[in-house]
Parts: C-alpha cells; sequence; structure tokens
C-alpha cells in the first residue's frame, strides 16, 4: 500500500470513530517565518589570587696576583730584586620578594543551556541554531559578541542569546534543630546570568535582561556526627531548569514574535476543564 493510500485511510477512519487526530505534515509558513536564534554558552570571568615568594642571592669576586724576583750571586758582587702585586674585588647581592598576584581567567561554562533552548523550543516562538563554541581562553575578545558574528560563528541565525554569568553564590551549612536532636544539612547554589539578544545583521538588541537560577539539597540526620551526602546532581538540574524558565519568560516578555503567551499556551494544551473523556477507540487495518 502507498503511503498517499495509508493517509487517506487514517484520515478516513479518524473522521468515522470520532477521533481526535493530528496528521504530521510539511512545516506550516508561520513556523518557516520564526526567527531562528543562536543560543550561546555562558561566559565567566574570574579573579584569582596566587600568592609568589622570589629569593636569589647572587656573590661575584674577582682576585689577581702576581710576584717576580731575581738573584744574582758572583765572587765579587751579589744582587737581587723581587716585586708582588695583588688585587681582590668582591660583589654580593641579595634580592628578596613576596606578594600576592591577581589571574584572570575568562571562557565559556559548557553547562545550563540545554534547559535555555528547550523552554524556547517549547514556547513554539522560535527556531534554534547551533553555533561554533568559544575555544579559546584569557582573552577580552570573548565579550566581542559582533566579531564573533562577522566571523561566521552562527551562521544562519537571525538572532544570537549571548549570555555571560554575574554571579555565583554557592552554600553548604549546617544547622540544629531547636527542640530535637536532629541536624539539617544543605547545600545551595544561586546563579545569576546576563543576557542580551542582538540582530545578526544590524546588531541591534531586542531584549537584554538578568535572570537567576536556583536549587537546593536538605538532609535531616537525628544522630551527631552522621554522615550525610547531598544530591549535587538534583541541585545542578534545577538550577538548570530554573534558570531556563526565567530565561523563557523574559524572552516572551521582551521579544515575542508570535505574540502567544505561555499561560495561554498552557490553557490551551489542558483544555476545558469540564470536557468529557473521549471514548477510546482502536482500529486495526488487515
Amino acid at each position: 500500500m502507498y503511503p498517499s493510500s495509508l493517509l487517506r485511510i487514517l484520515r478516513a477512519a479518524c473522521a468515522i470513530g470520532g477521533l481526535a487526530c493530528i496528521v504530521l505534515d510539511a512545516p506550516t509558513a508561520g513556523a518557516q517565518n520564526l526567527p531562528k536564534i543562536a543560543v550561546t554558552d555562558l561566559s565567566y570571568e574570574e579573579q584569582v589570587k596566587e600568592y609568589f615568594q622570589y629569593f636569589e642571592a647572587r656573590e661575584k669576586h674577582d682576585n689577581r696576583s702576581s710576584s717576580s724576583g731575581q738573584f744574582r750571586d758572583s765572587a765579587n758582587s751579589s744582587s737581587g730584586s723581587a716585586s708582588e702585586r695583588s688585587s681582590s674585588r668582591g660583589e654580593s647581592s641579595v634580592v628578596a620578594a613576596s606578594g600576592s598576584v591577581t589571574v584572570i581567567s575568562r571562557g565559556e561554562l559548557r553547562k545550563f543551556t540545554a534547559d535555555i533552548k528547550g523552554e524556547l523550543l517549547k514556547s513554539g516562538s522560535y527556531r534554534l541554531v547551533q553555533g561554533k563554541p568559544w575555544t579559546q581562553q584569557n582573552t577580552e575578545k570573548l565579550y566581542d559578541i559582533i566579531a564573533r558574528i562577522k566571523q561566521g560563528y552562527y551562521l544562519g541565525a537571525d538572532y544570537v542569546l549571548f549570555g555571560s554569568i554575574n554571579n555565583v553564590d554557592f552554600r553548604q551549612e549546617t544547622h540544629p534543630i531547636q527542640g530535637s536532636n536532629a541536624v539539617s544539612f544543605s547545600l545551595a547554589l544561586e546563579l545569576v546570568g546576563e543576557f542580551s539578544l542582538i540582530n545578526t545583521r544590524t546588531y541591534e538588541i531586542k531584549a537584554a535582561f538578568s535572570a537567576m537560577g536556583e536549587g537546593s539539597d536538605t538532609r535531616l540526620a537525628n544522630a551527631a556526627g552522621t554522615r550525610i551526602a547531598l544530591n549535587k546532581s538534583k541541585v545542578m538540574q534545577e538550577v538548570s531548569r530554573s534558570l531556563g524558565d526565567a530565561v523563557a519568560s523574559e524572552m516572551e516578555a521582551q521579544f515575542n514574535p508570535a505574540a502567544s503567551t505561555r499561560a495561554s499556551r498552557a490553557a490551551r494544551n489542558a483544555g476545558p476543564a469540564n470536557a468529557p473523556a473521549q471514548e477510546e477507540r482502536t482500529v486495526v487495518f488487515k
């Protein structure tokens, strides 16, 4: 049976059975007109102070010595002469230094962007393209997003969502519970990023905002000295998901070509609250 014939039979069966069918056809013109966005990895810059101590001792010495002697003896006369020279030079120095030097490290973090992309895709307002990652480090050019656009890092993208980490707050705390022998162990992470949506042709900024992701894990123990393993993976996942949700909300508020909101889409997907349940039917082709 040809695919076109099978498609017609499925449509007819759905119409006869009263089923709500969805047929996957070619993308609509509206979907094709959605803007294409490239999401960069999150840039970061950190300053690390390193202690150093330097010690060097130098010594230089130049010694010179010269001597000569002459003597003659005969039956009638005798003579003698002597000469001696000596020279000495000395030089010594000691160099010592200590202190701290600040090292600035820059790069891109290969984390926390998957959920940003996922939330943008779920919005139905954008299409995503994959850009080239930034592989160089310790250079100011990391933040020159215009130069990266011109160098072809984001081919095919109408816009680039450039994000950089502004602050990271990591906390691991232990608190006794008043009135009991229990102890609370907690692990928390907060990440704040700054984002700019840039037009790849005009370099116009279409959206600019900050967004925060946060996650935590808390455990209780009744015995003192109990070893508790906090779930770091859970914390990282919560940070990533909450950051993606915050970015998608800001994008919807500032740049929403489809003119639809996440709340309205969720309501449409949920359907009427009192809608009767549809009878399930199975169509068997022989």
